[in-house]
């Protein structure tokens, strides 16, 4: 077969145009050989067919103003568009609820705390009262629970 066909199906499978596809001159005697899409799989996992670097021109302007935006600059109430919902803020609540929610269940579950405590907890934990496991588990402690030090960094961990 031709190096077109092997140039035409590395580009599907590598999601990119056929001009941006090369094929190693040492390779080129594989690369007619190809027939199926298996085949030209193997020559893009062993190097003898790659597609060239995707050319990202960055204006300027971009650059500086996301520097800024790092430095916290232009990110007041009057530049935002969307509800906090839509800008993410709550993915971070909801990441941060899961893991103290976890903990509560692994204690629940291996009946360090009762159900009575276990409700107490979790109305807390739901609350926000708590920015992370530790000191949710600092808390948990606070109130009578004896943890071992090796249970609290597993739990902390989880």
């Amino acid at each position: 077969m031709s190096v077109r066909l092997t140039r035409r199906i590395a580009a599907e499978l590598l999601n990119r145009g056929e001009s941006a596809i090369r094929i190693k001159p040492a390779a080129i005697a594989d690369a007619q050989k190809a027939i199926t899409r298996d085949d030209v799989r193997t020559l893009i996992g062993s190097g003898s067919v790659y597609a060239l670097q995707e050319k990202s021109n960055l204006s300027l302007y971009s650059k500086e103003l996301r520097e800024k935006r790092n430095q916290g600059r232009k990110r007041g109430r009057g530049r935002r568009k969307g509800t906090a919902k839509a800008r993410g803020a709550t993915l971070r609540y909801e990441k941060k609820v899961r893991g103290q929610r976890r903990v509560l269940a692994a204690l629940k579950k291996d009946k360090t705390i009762d159900n009575e405590q276990y409700k107490r907890f979790y109305a807390l934990v739901k609350g926000g009262n708590f920015m992370t496991k530790a000191s949710l588990l600092g808390h948990i402690r606070a109130h009578g629970v004896t943890l071992t030090e090796e249970r609290y960094k597993q739990l902390k961990h989880m």
